[in-house]
């Protein structure tokens, strides 16, 4: 891949990272959210951005979901990368996927995908996935998780990449 993100056939990529940890209810899946900006790894198509493609502006990525969401800036053939690290907890499942528009803002809300159910391991709760789908421009993406402890637990770091080998 030629430096900038894309290549002769078309190539583009958005990678999200998160390392300040990210409070998760029980119960519920939660939409992993992600920083704006300087502090974002690489998102030179504008896939991530505060002003959204529907116009909404994003004014505090940590409180808004919306920060989870990646627009893919092309239809085609999109791959999805996910690492995820969790505290310590009494949780017996955690559950990670990928989703198109997990918020609603389109005709076909909340489609998921690559869902995974990990029982927790004697180590560290270290996760890396990864699921290719068709992606096209209407339709956000994002990385949920869950758990099923009785409190509250911190994601400890989070990583959301999509790579398109663009159709157009």
């Amino acid at each position: 891949m030629a430096i900038g993100g894309t290549s002769a056939s078309g190539v583009r990529v958005c990678s999200l990272k998160r390392n300040t940890p990210q409070l998760v209810r029980p119960g519920a899946y939660t939409v992993v959210r992600f920083p704006f900006g300087a502090r974002e790894p690489y998102d030179s198509y504008g896939m991530h951005q505060a002003t959204q493609p529907d116009g909404h502006v994003v004014k505090s990525w940590d409180a808004d979901e919306r920060s989870g969401l990646i627009w893919p800036s092309a239809s085609g053939w999109g791959q999805l990368y996910a690492m995820i690290q969790w505290e310590a907890g009494s949780y017996t499942e955690l559950r990670d996927q990928y989703v198109r528009d997990p918020l609603g803002l389109t005709s076909t809300p909340n489609d998921t995908t690559a869902t995974d159910h990990r029982a927790p391991t004697p180590g560290g709760q270290y996760f890396t996935k990864s699921h290719g789908i068709f992606v096209n421009p209407e339709t956000p993406l994002a990385l949920r998780v869950r758990h099923n402890d009785a409190v509250a637990r911190r994601l400890l770091l989070a990583e959301f990449k999509l790579v398109i080998h663009a159709t157009g």
